[in-house]
């Protein structure tokens, strides 16, 4: 191993977190789980640094991290859902999104050519709120009961952003796949 590879290596740790992360939340152990996403995100942190910091960039690196990540908040959102601790129909949006963008990314490579897969601005955002929905729940559930209006405003805020999210890369993919493909590269900026 190289210490370029060591980006890679924190990555396949934090996905290995995630069987154990989910397992606290169905034993309902919100603290423990808690304890866990925090280390899950601070390692995203630091791999991410040390890829960019260092140009420790990899192809592999491109596909694990945005991978452990969506593993992560699905996952988590699918528990949660799952228990009631989140809305179902939320789960479900979050969950029907992503498979929304995965079937148009899929057909879109088999059948009009390659595109970059930059994430948009507005799906950042919606991985914020993602994150940030999961965490309030986890800390609702694990440490101090908040405020109705605060667990409301991260669910509807989250549900924004996914419909927000989702339907900016339908029409985006949409438009160029309309176009024959033209500027691929950009497709998913």
């Amino acid at each position: 191993m190289k210490l370029r590879d060591l980006p890679n290596l924190i990555t396949a740790l934090r996905l290995l977190l995630i069987a154990p992360l989910l397992w606290l939340l169905l034993q309902e152990r919100y603290l423990e789980a808690l304890l866990l996403f925090m280390i899950a995100g601070l390692s995203d942190v630091i791999d991410g640094y040390l890829a960019k910091r260092y140009g420790w960039t990899s192809r592999l690196g491109g596909f694990l991290d945005p991978l452990a990540d969506k593993l992560l908040l699905m996952g988590s959102v699918l528990v949660l859902g799952w228990q009631g601790d989140l809305p179902v129909w939320l789960a479900v949006l979050v969950i029907v999104r992503d498979l929304v963008i995965i079937i148009g990314a899929i057909s879109y490579h088999f059948l009009i050519g390659p595109f970059d897969a930059a994430p948009l601005l507005i799906s950042k955002l919606n991985t914020l709120a993602q994150l940030a929905l999961v965490v309030t729940i986890v800390f609702h559930r694990g440490l101090l009961a908040l405020p109705g209006y605060l667990l409301a405003a991260a669910i509807y805020g989250t549900a924004l952003t996914t419909l927000l999210s989702g339907a900016a890369y339908v029409w985006q993919w949409g438009q160029r796949a309309w176009h024959g493909g033209e500027n691929n590269e950009h497709v998913a900026r």
